[in-house]
């Protein structure tokens, strides 16, 4: 199967709909290709109960569609999910190709033009057949959060216990009574934390590195100041704020960085938590913080790099994700790097050379999406 579309998008995420939803406004036609059997599958398979997104509603619309007033300040999952559906009927986003692993993307100087190659997800009723796509642009909408990874722990193999990714953790509700231990401390790992602690297990949360505390209401008030004032002058406020209002997080075996939040995020894309529950817990003990990694697991054992060993029935590793896109993107040297993110920093980041683009890697969240999609199509544009 051929076929040829003036932009192929790679990814279905808010990202690549974003993207799509822009090139639609224009009339540019365009292809999606996407692995899985749905549109924002993190976000419909991949992500748990009590998710909500972090970050006001107004910083995370997708371009030319607010969300509707009934929506509440901070969206939870069920409502972003109706608000993505409603975006796809509304710019008729299609057509999104589902089961399509991409396996190379190259760029045919003599025809000017993109080859891409897809394979047909068999395992889900495809038929394994490869297939070939052409464009004059490719937008690499496929995401910062690509393929989960867990990292490589001796004897992880003989745990007695159950071993999650965060993708495939929906409630505490199963753990009542459990010694659960969540690797990792970002967001998902502290939320994680939280819904197994209130629905009654005992949870424990490993915090290695040190780690910015501040509450929702901070986070607003940072992203309004940026506007008008430097970073540095924010993040100092930011620090300020969250020592009088969490205190010395120490004793609880939290440290705090010495760089600014959101120059944190900036320059590494680590966030700050964005806290909704998780420091009254770790205060009053319900979850228990372990400050060193884990060193091996013997059956239901866990030993710590700081020597102490306890017993767990369950882990949940809240670890993130790695990009693959430096396995299949061939001849591309400027735009993106090894770790698949923008090899430019903001707000150069978006646009490689010979019509190739990325969208949602900005680490700036769908916000930043919603700003890179509007860019590209604005771009693609002046060409056609």
């Amino acid at each position: 199967m051929e076929q040829e579309k003036a932009v192929i998008i790679v990814g279905a995420g808010p990202s690549g709909l974003a993207m799509a939803g822009c090139l639609s406004r224009l009339a540019i036609p365009y292809i999606v290709l996407e692995r899985e059997d749905c549109f924002a599958s993190l976000w419909k398979k991949y992500s748990y109960d009590r998710l909500h997104l972090h970050l006001q509603k107004q910083f995370c619309e997708l371009p030319h569609m607010p969300f509707p007033p009934s929506c509440p300040t901070y969206v939870p999952k069920n409502q972003f999910i109706q608000y993505l559906d409603d975006y796809v009927s509304r710019f008729k986003i299609s057509p999104i190709l589902y089961h399509r692993n991409v396996e190379s993307a190259n760029y045919d100087e003599a025809s000017e033009r993109w080859v891409v190659k897809a394979l047909t997800n068999s395992t889900t009723g495809g038929s394994g057949e490869m297939e070939e796509y052409f464009g004059r642009f490719l937008v690499v909408a496929t995401g910062e959060a690509t393929n989960p990874y867990t990292p490589e722990v001796q004897g992880l193999n003989t745990f007695a216990g159950d071993v999650l990714h965060s993708t495939q953790f929906k409630s505490g509700k199963g753990f009542k009574n459990k010694n659960v231990l969540v690797v990792g401390s970002g967001n998902s790992g502290m939320e994680i934390a939280l819904d197994l602690a209130n629905h009654g297990a005992k949870a424990s949360i490993i915090v290695r590195s040190p780690v910015h505390v501040l509450s929702r209401g901070m986070v607003y008030l940072a992203l309004v100041l940026l506007k008008h004032f430097s970073l540095n002058l924010v993040d100092s406020l930011m620090v300020l704020l969250s020592k009088l209002v969490y205190g010395d997080l120490t004793k609880y075996g939290i440290e705090r960085p010495t760089e600014g939040p959101f120059y944190m995020k900036v320059k590494y894309g680590k966030y700050p938590a964005i806290d909704v529950g998780t420091y009254k817990k770790i205060k009053s003990s319900e979850i228990q913080v372990l400050p060193a990694e884990i060193s091996s697991i013997r059956g239901s054992d866990v030993e710590l790099k700081n020597g102490k060993s306890y017993q767990f029935d369950a882990i949940v590793f809240c670890t993130g994700f790695k990009r693959s896109t430096n396995l299949w993107l061939k001849g591309d040297d400027d735009l993106l790097n090894d770790d698949g993110l923008p090899r430019q920093s903001f707000p150069n980041h978006w646009k490689g050379k010979n019509g190739l683009y990325c969208v949602g890697l900005s680490r700036r969240g769908i916000y930043g999406s919603s700003a890179d999609a509007q860019n590209i199509a604005n771009d693609i544009k002046s060409f056609l």
